[in-house]
């Protein structure tokens, strides 16, 4: 049985593919997580893997969950395959299911001769009952969560060297501002990004970014973030004021953005209280990123101190709750980005 809940999914879904494309499959998989991009991967390799493609019309069953309930699951499942050794019965939206927990029986016993793939998009079951804990036991599932802010610009590095591509730590951090933190959208941003570039192209920089993903590099919460590491008033209120007028400017995303650096930064500033001078690894460990990030963390080290560190952290929390609409506030988004980092240079 195969599961893993946390930042092995990615590994977790190349075993299982691995499987499936050498022949070998589980009677069960459910597919399950906030991230849709791994389970959506697996559920497609076993399409293209499990039935041969003149047998699908007999052996393969793809529904949905708002169109089923678990009887007809089952009726599904126990059907026999067709001149074949096996079938497949496909569940996407599985969470749409009202009943699904009385799948639990059939995935208790579940048939050799059927390949059950209960696909949940963006949700999971409840782990605490007897349908998980029978998929646990016989059958595979791939836990998928969502990744976090400051974990996408380390993903799209590994994803683009899994490629066979590389990109800088500038360019990386730039898309994962573009695409945000849904792998899908970052993968179909590079494709397109690929085509865009000479046949062949291998290094990927932060102009190619900015050039074809359709984000600027001058005025982004990146910069931002450099000019508040800085404390530069003038460009990070410019940078601040322009962000903010953005058409697709998002205020929670520009705080979690700048709660990441500062978060990072205050963890740095501990680690130099014991160790004022710490090897690149020992600040890797901390900072989870790039030795190209490593100088502005320096540079706001000496820019601010743990006490204003923790008061920033604070300050962020509340404008994380106005950004959602707290006390109903009436200014605007972009107003108060411009506001959050005048008091941040301000402290």
């Amino acid at each position: 049985m195969a599961k893993q809940s946390g930042p092995g999914a990615a590994q977790v879904c190349k075993t299982l593919c691995d499987e499936v494309k050498a022949g070998i499959f589980k009677p069960v998989y459910l597919l399950m997580g906030d991230e849709a991009y791994y389970p959506d991967i697996l559920c497609k390799t076993i399409l293209d893997n499990c039935i041969d493609e003149s047998l699908k019309d007999f052996n393969e069953t793809v529904c949905y969950g708002s169109d089923v309930d678990a009887d007809q699951i089952i009726t599904a499942a126990k059907r026999y395959p067709m001149m074949s050794e096996r079938q497949l019965v496909v569940v996407r939206e599985a969470q749409l299911v009202k009943d699904i927990e009385n799948l639990a029986a059939y995935c208790a016993e579940p048939l050799d001769s059927t390949v059950l793939v209960l696909l949940f998009h963006k949700a999971s079951p409840d782990k605490r009952k007897a349908l998980y804990k029978a998929i646990q036991k016989n059958g595979a599932i791939l836990d998928s969560p969502a990744i976090r802010d400051y974990e996408i610009t380390r993903w799209i590095i590994d994803y683009y060297t899994s490629r066979g591509l590389r990109i800088d730590a500038e360019g990386a951090a730039l898309l994962g501002e573009s695409a945000g933190t849904e792998l899908s959208v970052i993968v179909a941003e590079t494709d397109k990004l690929l085509k865009n570039l000479p046949e062949g192209t291998v290094n990927i920089s932060s102009g190619d970014i900015e050039r074809n993903v359709g984000i600027s590099r001058q005025y982004s919460i990146f910069e931002l973030t450099k000019a508040l590491s800085g404390r530069d008033s003038r460009r990070a209120l410019e940078l601040a004021s322009r962000i903010g007028d953005g058409a697709k400017f998002a205020m929670p995303m520009a705080v979690s953005a700048l709660y990441t650096h500062f978060y990072k930064l205050l963890k740095y500033q501990a680690l130099l209280l014991k160790n004022p001078r710490p090897s690149d690894q020992q600040k890797s460990a901390v900072l989870g990123g790039s030795p190209y990030f490593f100088r502005e963390y320096d540079t706001a080290a000496r820019n601010y101190s743990i006490r204003t560190s923790a008061a920033i952290i604070s300050l962020l929390c509340e404008y994380d709750y106005l950004g959602k609409g707290g006390d109903g506030a009436a200014t605007s988004q972009g107003e108060l980005l411009v506001e959050l980092t005048a008091k941040i240079l301000a402290l």
